[in-house]
């Protein structure tokens, strides 16, 4: 293709009408990651979308460009080569907004959606227009609806308690009775660390509970035991 392509309209109008499209489909899946306080949001989904879009389109036009070689050639023109890189090298971008925590990882639906989106810049990129606004229509709901439905399903979740009291004794009975108040909560593992010089113990509690536990209740009813100095709550390790 030669420079006068630069000034075909009907190349201009196909090219500009399949990057806006891109960009905002990428934009309304960006946006409901926008809302939930995510890093990758808005911004980010466009540029992923339009990027791929932009891809599918150059190996699309690579394709155009060597259309006319025959067999005897050695250029061999593979249209899927760049999606398919495109894909692979958005599993880096993707890790970048995954964050691991003791007890738990946090952006894979982040990483996963912008994986995702990945495929529809590069659908669209490939005309193919009608998948692409299913698929996103399709995230938008799962994003959107089923985030109401998780309420419904409480996860299991692990926490460290820590309190630290007085070696006052049979503190950690009083504490047993307490959890036997919560049925979702079960204590797997329990040490201790006594402090000699200031007669005090601390007690580091690993607990399995329901996400929905209220634990200003059962924090409040741990103050309350007699000589306790400090109770703090942290992630803790799944096994």
């Amino acid at each position: 293709m030669g420079w006068e392509a630069l000034f075909s309209w009907d190349l201009l109008f196909s090219s500009f009408l399949k990057l806006c499209l891109a960009a905002f489909l990428g934009g309304l899946v960006g946006l409901e990651r926008e809302t939930h306080g995510q890093s990758a949001g808005f911004r980010t989904y466009i540029l992923v979308s339009l990027g791929a879009c932009l891809m599918m389109m150059v190996s699309l036009h690579l394709e155009e460009i060597y259309r006319a070689l025959d067999a005897r050639s050695t250029v061999r023109v593979d249209p899927g080569r760049i999606a398919s890189y495109a894909l692979a090298g958005m599993g880096f971008l993707g890790a970048g907004a995954i964050i691991s925590g003791k007890g738990s990882v946090r952006g894979l639906t982040t990483a996963a959606g912008m994986w995702m989106i990945t495929g529809v810049g590069l659908a669209v990129g490939c005309g193919f227009y009608l998948p692409a606004v299913l698929a996103t229509c399709l995230s938008l709901l799962i994003l959107y609806a089923l985030r109401y439905i998780k309420p419904f399903f409480r996860r299991d979740i692990y926490t460290t308690l820590i309190l630290e009291s007085d070696d006052v004794g049979g503190q950690l009975d009083r504490i047993r009775e307490i959890m036997r108040s919560y049925p979702f909560t079960q204590i797997q593992f329990v040490s201790f660390h006594r402090q000699l010089d200031r007669n005090r113990i601390t007690f580091r509690l690993s607990l399995l509970s329901k996400e929905s536990l209220e634990w200003r209740e059962l924090t409040r009813e741990l103050t309350a035991l007699p000589g306790v100095r400090r109770i703090a709550l942290e992630e803790g390790k799944v096994p």
